[in-house]
């Protein structure tokens, strides 16, 4: 691919990923909001108590095939055969393997509930281990835009159904139903988008050709789910369902945030990165971060600014708790782009190795944070788990730096102008905003003057990426009119 036909697919990938992101996480947004209203506390602390499980299930029946397809570069129908019928039976595998186990999960958390919810909720994984193979077709293709029809499609469809079923009375069932009927939905999709059809010419040659790159990012995977997740966890265990019932909700929506951003760049970083020529290789990774960071640092900065008026306003003020470590969390979502833009580097370079090896550092360093911190509470791990998850940017940067060759320079000069710009416009837009009374006022107010003087900043700085971004909309608008 030429690196003008590079440049015009990605930027039709970040259009309609950022369009599809945007759109699900505002459905996300009004369905989580009525469900947050319908349904208690405790139980969305009982579907944070799985979350784990369900995780990591996905994470070994996807098994890293996708990114290992994606990085090969002639694939032919057998490869996603093989790919197919494995996923599907490690699917099967897993999901018999958990259903046994969740006896046990129970009595782990003294839950009793969680055995019937537990053995609905993982039929998601097999539905997923279906769409393995169509969805690595759609992301090596780069059919963004497919992939958005299928998941809003799906989110859509999901949503609903768990309102009728939160209103009909069946509490935490409804956010169970709605992770499966997702899961179902966006499988059909991506089976009426791609092409593939499997057939029973089953070989496993080409999985043990992708063996090699696939088992260290499954384990890279798993590791990072534990670090995602492991909160739920220990909290679930030696903490009450209400206090996991808060940290999920605020999780829940910080990860919407972070994922409205991440996702819309991720579906097009690690095909680029892997199609770009060695001697544009630092050039394009400095413009996708910088894009990256002009959208990521502003957002999620001023849904930590907003954090407690968002909570009041939308899902009642019975879920107060949740704003203060939603702030904190934010924190780490501003970062958690450029984390992504790193892994996906490591990828693109066949460099799972590494990337295990760097996933599994932050791991053993966040459990060690959190076992040394637990009793100290849950705002006190929430706040060393953002910091140990920034500082381990610059274990990713330094291998990195072997693959492209960006230097600290490179990755200061292309942070520190939109994270100085960020944080002024919101630190001025709290002072301003805080003699404020009326909650819907003042948080129209934080929101309007944070985003206003990021802008402005922006252009007496005469940023390069914001007028790009600019004549890229203005484009877009007048083909629109045409």
């Amino acid at each position: 691919m030429s690196e003008e036909n590079l440049k015009t697919t990605a930027a039709k990938g970040l259009f309609w990923g950022g369009v599809s992101n945007v759109t699900q996480q505002m459905l996300n947004l009004c369905f989580g909001i009525f469900l947050a209203r319908i349904l208690s506390v405790s139980d969305y602390g009982l579907i944070g108590m799985l979350t784990i499980f369900s995780a990591l299930a996905n994470a070994v029946q996807e098994g890293g095939f996708r990114s290992a397809l994606t990085n090969k570069k002639n694939v032919k129908n057998e490869d996603y055969n093989s790919v197919f019928w494995t996923s599907f039976l490690l699917g099967i595998i897993l999901y018999v393997i958990l259903f046994f186990s969740l006896p046990k999960i129970a009595e782990f958390f003294r839950t009793q509930e969680l055995i019937p919810l537990g053995r609905f909720m993982f039929l998601s994984f097999v539905f997923s281990s279906l769409g393995t193979a169509h969805n690595a077709y759609l992301f090596k293709n780069l059919m963004v835009k497919e992939m958005s029809k299928a998941t809003l499609t799906a989110s859509l469809i999901s949503g609903i159904t768990a309102l009728i079923i939160a209103f009909s009375g069946y509490a935490y069932w409804a956010i169970a139903t709605m992770n499966v009927v997702y899961v179902f939905v966006t499988t059909v999709m991506f089976w009426i988008y791609s092409p593939l059809r499997p057939n029973f010419k089953i070989s496993f040659k080409p999985i043990k050709e992708m063996l090699p790159f696939s088992s260290k990012l499954l384990i890279t995977i798993i590791f990072q789910i534990l670090n995602d997740n492991f909160f739920s966890v220990l909290l679930g265990r030696f903490f009450s369902k209400i206090e996991v019932g808060f940290y999920t909700q605020a999780y829940k929506w910080t990860n919407t945030g972070t994922q409205t951003i991440s996702l819309a760049i991720e579906n097009v970083m690690q095909p680029v990165l892997s199609k770009t020529e060695k001697n544009s290789l630092l050039k394009v990774f400095n413009k996708l971060m910088q894009t990256t960071v002009f959208v990521s640092f502003p957002s999620m900065l001023i849904l930590a600014l907003i954090a407690p008026e968002f909570i009041e306003i939308t899902i009642s003020n019975k879920w107060a708790e949740s704003a203060t470590i939603m702030k904190i969390l934010c924190v780490w979502g501003a970062f958690y782009p450029v984390g992504k833009l790193y892994q996906k580097q490591l990828l693109s370079g066949s460099k799972s190795g590494t990337l295990m090896f760097c996933v599994i550092t932050n791991c053993l360093l966040q459990i060690s944070t959190v076992v040394f911190t637990f009793k100290y509470g849950i705002l006190m791990m929430a706040t060393f788990y953002v910091v140990v998850n920034i500082l381990c940017i610059f274990l990713l940067h330094y291998f990195v730096r072997r693959i492209n060759g960006v230097s600290l320079k490179n990755l200061f000069f292309n942070i520190l102008p939109f994270l100085s710009a960020a944080v002024l416009a919101v630190l001025t837009a709290g002072i301003l905003s805080y003699p404020i009374s009326n909650i819907y006022f003042r948080a129209i107010t934080k929101i309007l003057i944070s985003g206003g003087l990021y802008l402005l900043i922006l252009k007496l700085a005469k940023s390069e990426t914001l007028s790009q971004s600019l004549d890229f909309l203005k484009d877009f608008l007048q083909k629109k009119k045409k």
